[in-house]
């Protein structure tokens, strides 16, 4: 095991600060992190350009970002006054609560933990640590450096890579995306996943009272959470080929519920992926991800009573198509589709448009200059399936001659590659706890301080 006494953090959102956090609650190194939004420090994108409206997806009961207090969330959303065990706090309230860890794990860790406003820009690995250079020009010198990407922002599609109308919007978190838009207006939202209702909620708020089109190749938007009968989980992980796990889960649902038979997979869920071959795993996101994610990933009641009722005025409209084309003009841009199943195009007009296609999984089509430097020189690379950073089950770095990097890890949703199931607070809050675990050596923890 490497002797550790100095660690840094490149990346300052949900899964480097609760990194950091527990590192410093399990042993008594030093951290450095480094994070270059200060106003992203603690919360990270989900949690620090949610709007006032955008609520979790998950009951503050399984919010704690400490696997080991599992009340810790609901306690602090208790003595807040915000909500108890069974709310759906917002968004920008549990992005409070991380920043008050971080405040709370500062205080107690003294000059253990320097938090640095800054950019990495490079890293080069020594036997003996890294030396990670910054956009400012200084150096940090560390033992081991831990990537902390986050969730990159999503590509351009084809037919919109060389849009420059101002009536196209990359960035589905702009705050001032229903600006200049009126009743007679279209709003495209390309996508029709969790980042296309947070835009159409956004657009609502705002008082946006035209119409909102949400485009995809299925036009599946997510369930909702729902009451569902008690039952006896599965003691073990289902075994066989992708297609007979497929009959399984079809078969509990009729015996349980639904919602209970994808949720009783949780536990099991990253060895299911790692058991899986390469094609069936392909075959699984090609085929049957937008059916998973619309059960796994499921939104809030309140959520899901907005939306039916931005429909049911007409508001809001759900496709299954896919863009053939994208025209700018004066007004907007003119978008041909081509339906689901059909071979008609049509084309229509609209104001705007969002690309809502969730987050950019592709190492090798990043901007990032780090992330860019590393995979150049092949100190890391993509997963086999291009839907992030490849890593071992320990979260090393995989060169790019397939050896384990001792010293560079990376955690958090770029590691979908190997453990798949790795977006949300439960699944992240056990990745980080663990690593930290694993790189303080600590067998056994009290939890002190938090």
């Amino acid at each position: 095991m490497l002797k550790v006494d100095h660690a840094t953090i490149i990346g300052g959102g949900f899964s480097g600060t609760l990194l950091a956090i527990n590192l410093l609650r399990h042993g008594s190194l030093r951290v450095t992190m480094v994070e270059r939004r200060p106003d992203r420090l603690g919360r990270g994108l989900a949690y620090g350009a949610a709007q006032a409206d955008h609520i979790l997806n998950v009951r503050a009961a399984n919010m704690s970002a400490l696997p080991d207090q599992p009340e810790h969330f609901t306690a602090w959303l208790t003595q807040a006054g915000l909500g108890q065990e069974g709310s759906f706090a917002t968004r920008r309230d549990y992005g409070a609560y991380l920043c008050a860890m971080l405040d709370s794990v500062r205080g107690l860790a003294g000059d253990r933990l320097t938090v640095l406003e800054d950019e990495a820009v490079d890293l080069v690995l020594d036997p003996c640590g890294a030396q990670v250079a910054l956009r400012s020009g200084g150096t940090i010198a560390t033992d081991i450096a831990i990537i902390a990407p986050g969730n990159l922002p999503p590509h351009d599609l084809p037919a919109l890579a060389e849009m420059a109308s101002p009536a196209y919007v990359n960035n589905p978190w702009a705050a001032d995306m229903a600006k200049g838009l009126d009743e007679a207006d279209t709003v495209l939202l390309l996508g029709s996943g969790l980042t296309a209702v947070d835009c159409a909620l956004s657009l609502d708020s705002a008082g946006f009272a035209g119409r909102i089109i949400a485009l995809s190749r299925r036009g599946l938007l997510p369930h909702s959470h729902a009451p569902a009968p008690p039952y006896t989980p599965r003691g073990e992980r289902p075994r066989g080929p992708a297609s007979a796990l497929v009959h399984m889960v079809r078969t509990r649902a009729a015996e349980i519920g639904w919602r209970n038979a994808v949720d009783e997979l949780r536990p099991f869920t990253p060895d299911m992926w790692r058991a899986a071959s390469p094609a069936e795993q392909a075959r699984f996101l090609r085929h049957l991800r937008p059916y998973w994610d619309i059960h796994r990933h499921r939104i809030a009641p309140p959520v899901a009573a907005r939306l039916a009722a931005m429909q049911a005025e007409g508001r809001l409209q759900v496709r299954a198509a896919k863009i053939v084309d994208a025209i700018a003009m004066e007004s907007g841009i003119s978008m041909a589709l081509r339906g689901r199943g059909q071979d008609a195009i049509e084309r229509i007009d609209v104001a705007r448009v969002v690309n809502c296609t969730g987050p950019l999984g592709d190492l090798r089509r990043t901007g990032d200059p780090l992330l860019q430097n590393l995979h150049a020189r092949g100190v890391i690379r993509p997963d086999p399936l291009a839907i992030g950073i490849d890593v071992d089950q320990q979260c090393h770095a995989i060169a790019d001659d397939g050896s384990a990097q001792a010293r560079l890890f990376v955690v958090g949703p770029m590691t979908r590659g190997a453990h798949w199931e790795i977006v949300a607070v439960p699944d992240i809050r056990r990745q980080v706890w663990t690593l930290a675990r694993q790189i303080t050596g600590a067998h056994w923890v009290e939890a002190e301080g938090l």
